[in-house]
Order: structure tokens, then C-alpha cells, then sequence
């Protein structure tokens, strides 16, 4: 069973930046497309970026142009660095297989908080 840690957040003033970590448990990482979401308190959890086994990256509309997603093979670990952050970005975030119609992975990590606040 694949699990995953999730860390980096943290509470940033608007217009901050964080870059968030996934580790993942898997001899074969390098096969699965990855995904981080978000879950802000009363919303569903929403996609926000996600990345081919190859690199190829996919972005949320709100977040084009602020956020990066990318990843290390090498280190089983896949990234999300967040520039220009607004309060709407506050939320909880973790990472699963992408998309989740058919690569979600069994269970969720514990994810990582983000709070954009001043």
C-alpha cells in the first residue's frame, strides 16, 4: 500500500511563499502521475496542480502562474512550490496519485496545513 507524507506548510503573510514536500513509499514512484489538492474548511477538496510521470504539469485556473509543481524520482518525491500566496490559498493540502478517477492511491497522508494570513 502506497502511503504518502505531506510537509512545508506553515503560516505566511499574503503575497509570501512555501514550498511543500510529498513523500511517497513506492519502489516505483517514477510511474505514477502525482496531484496535490486542497481542502479549505467547508469545501470540497479541489485539485490544484498535477504532474506526468514524464513532467509534463497541469494547473488549477486560480493558481496559474503562482504555483509549481515538479518532482524527484530520485527521492520519491513530489513538490509544490507556491509564490504570490492570497488568503483564498488557505487550506489543507496532500497529495495522491492524479487524476483520482484512476489513479487515486488508497489512502490519504495527514496533509499539511497552509494559512495565508497577516
Amino acid at each position: 500500500q502506497v502511503q504518502v507524507v505531506e510537509s512545508g506548510g506553515g503560516l505566511v503573510q499574503p503575497g509570501g511563499s512555501l514550498r511543500l514536500s510529498c513523500a511517497v513509499s513506492s519502489a516505483i514512484f517514477s510511474v505514477y502521475n502525482m496531484g496535490w489538492y486542497r481542502q479549505a474548511p467547508g469545501k470540497q477538496r479541489e485539485l490544484v496542480a498535477g504532474i506526468t510521470r514524464t513532467g509534463g504539469a497541469n494547473y488549477a485556473d486560480s493558481v496559474k502562474g503562482r504555483f509549481t509543481i515538479s518532482r524527484d524520482n530520485a527521492k520519491n518525491t513530489v513538490y509544490l512550490q507556491m509564490s504570490s500566496l492570497e488568503p483564498e490559498d488557505t487550506a489543507v493540502y496532500y497529495c495522491n496519485g492524479w487524476p483520482l478517477a484512476t489513479d487515486k492511491f488508497t489512502s490519504w497522508g495527514q496533509g499539511t496545513q497552509v494559512t495565508v494570513s497577516s
